[in-house]
């Protein structure tokens, strides 16, 4: 008993110390051009702010930097042609930077150049 625990512990050991990245995000045609523009990323809408889906959006993007925010929106609401844009009258294309509105529970609600 005593060697299994030892054996399984030394593999945990060793699973930790690899230095392989799990995963790296590159952008599918292999240059981002630093135009911001937004319709590869509006599906991002709804999910969690996590550092890996922020950095996916970014390169989905073009975008060369993104940027944060708290946003006071919860999520967008209902218009009579469907739900209503939360980013409307900001660009969707132009510039260097995508801006990720997020909510009170760290979901995405508004995703915008800019």
């Amino acid at each position: 008993m005593k060697h299994a625990i030892a054996t399984a512990a030394v593999c945990f050991a060793l699973a930790a110390c690899s230095s392989t990245p799990v995963a790296q995000t590159q952008p599918i045609d292999g240059v981002i051009s630093g135009q911001c523009h937004t319709n590869m990323v509006r599906g991002a809408v709804g999910l969690a702010a996590s550092a890996v889906t922020i950095e996916r959006a970014r390169v989905d993007s073009d975008s060369l930097h993104v940027q944060v925010l708290r946003g006071n929106r919860e999520r967008s609401g209902n218009t009579a042609s469907g739900n209503a844009d939360p980013a409307a009258g900001a660009a969707q294309e132009g510039g260097d930077r995508l801006t990720i509105e997020t909510g009170r529970t760290n979901n995405i609600t508004a995703i915008y150049c800019g």
